[in-house]
């Protein structure tokens, strides 16, 4: 029997409300997920099919995948697509690729079949996070906005808890294992896509495109109008600065830290349950950033969040490395920060500050930056911390990453707390932007 991917679906299976963030928010889950069974599995994958290598392929692939250059092509190209076609338009499609890629990697048996497969999952992620947000922010109300899109750093975080949780227990299997990891988020992936199909299309974007039969503009015209007002340059400075140089730090975190872990003495199964341990009180930190992100001062929520990020890193590379107090430290310090931290607010921030006709390609345009900067460090991360003191020295830049995105984060902290989008364009523009404008 064919399944119709454009059929409407019953009206009694409509999801609204909480149901369609949790749907929404899925694409975190495997935006995450993905990268932490690449981080489980990386020393796996090179004892079998690149075992002398000196860094340069796991870089490769690393910076290729769903943590760089993968998602920073994908989120390029599928956020004006959100913007041109609906919200909807990339749900009918867009884990259909990814589990594609998923399967290639699950079955690879070399070293090109981990590039083909690690390089869509990061073409399907990045095309799909910038729109789950936009979506979220669109159709969640005013009061509770931030609490919704928190749910979505929500579903990421439980990824790796649950990525790193299978590689624990996996373990004994060695490469099977993480094939089983890969497996399991492909299996995830089309449940969601089959749930997704119930969505329907968020009533901002309609509006702003103008009704039934009207044209939609180009994805240059909007990207054009874009950079044409000041205050989305602005904004896009401003969001591109604390997001990519908080992820430079979250990105070597997410990938790499069971290889930092490993070069301090830990062997795998230690290393992925430290990791583990870090992202439960992740996972607890955002579900207390869901309940105060729509209360308390965005501000002072913010900087909390980066100072606290800044001492775990400190922590890291200054406390001793043999003493397992250090990497316990460190994983509860940052787990304490990953709620209220950069990324967080960001999917907040990034939906609010620009107009419904272009707020999904405004996010992928940083969204882009920011994991091309991801995959330029991966492809030097791994070589530096082969080498003496190489720890210290990633971590130096790292540290002063994270302090430069707090000062900035802090001191421009945008005014749109509990405020409705389309007040927020009319006090940024001084009109509501129609698609039609462009």
């Amino acid at each position: 029997m064919s399944i119709d991917l454009n059929k409407p679906p019953a009206e009694h299976r409509k999801l609204t409300g909480w149901k369609s963030t949790a749907a929404v928010a899925m694409s975190n889950y495997i935006d995450s997920g993905s990268i932490i069974a690449i981080a489980a599995s990386l020393g796996l994958w090179a004892e079998a099919y690149f075992p002398h290598d000196d860094g340069s392929i796991a870089g490769i692939l690393t910076a290729f995948s769903s943590n760089a250059f993968g998602a920073a092509i994908g989120a390029l190209i599928g956020g004006p697509l959100c913007d041109k076609y609906g919200r909807k338009f990339i749900y009918t499609y867009d884990l259909l690729v990814y589990a594609f890629g998923g399967l290639i990697v699950t079955f690879a048996v070399n070293v090109p079949m981990l590039f083909v497969g690690f390089v869509i999952l990061g073409l399907a992620v990045g095309a799909s996070v910038p729109a789950g947000w936009t979506y979220v922010a669109e159709t969640a109300p005013t009061e509770k906005r931030g609490k919704h899109i928190g749910a979505t750093q929500l579903a990421w975080s439980v990824g790796p808890v649950v990525g790193f949780g299978l590689a624990v227990v996996l373990a004994p299997l060695g490469l099977l294992g993480s094939r089983i990891i890969f497996a399991h988020l492909v299996v995830i992936a089309l449940v969601t896509w089959y749930i997704r199909r119930n969505l329907e299309e968020s009533v901002a974007w309609q509006a702003a495109k103008g009704g039934e039969g009207t044209k939609p503009p180009s994805a240059w015209a909007s990207f054009r109008e874009l950079l044409k007002r000041p205050a989305n340059v602005k904004a896009l400075l401003f969001l591109a600065a604390i997001y990519t140089l908080w992820n430079l730090a979250a990105s070597q975190n997410g990938i790499f830290l069971p290889t930092i872990l490993n070069s301090m003495g830990y062997d795998n199964q230690q290393s992925s349950l430290f990791s583990m341990v870090s992202w439960i009180v992740v996972t607890i930190s955002t579900v207390v950033f869901m309940m105060l992100v729509d209360k308390i001062s965005y501000r002072w929520f913010y900087f909390f969040g980066g100072a606290v990020a800044v001492i775990s890193w400190i922590v890291l590379v200054f406390g001793p490395a043999t003493s397992g107090a250090t990497a316990f430290g460190y994983a509860i310090l940052w787990g304490i920060s990953a709620g209220p931290s950069a990324q967080a607010f960001y999917s907040i921030w990034s939906p609010e500050l620009f107009a419904t006709p272009y707020r999904a390609g405004a996010q992928g345009f940083v969204f882009f930056l920011v994991r091309t900067a991801s995959g330029l460090i991966s492809l030097i991360f791994p070589v530096i911390l082969a080498q003496p003191n190489g720890l210290l020295k990633n971590g130096l830049i790292l540290i002063g990453a994270l302090l430069l995105a707090t000062i900035i984060g802090t001191v421009f902290t945008p005014k749109t707390q509990n405020k409705p989008l389309e007040q927020i364009e009319m006090e940024r523009y001084g009109e509501v932007i129609s698609a039609q404008d462009l």
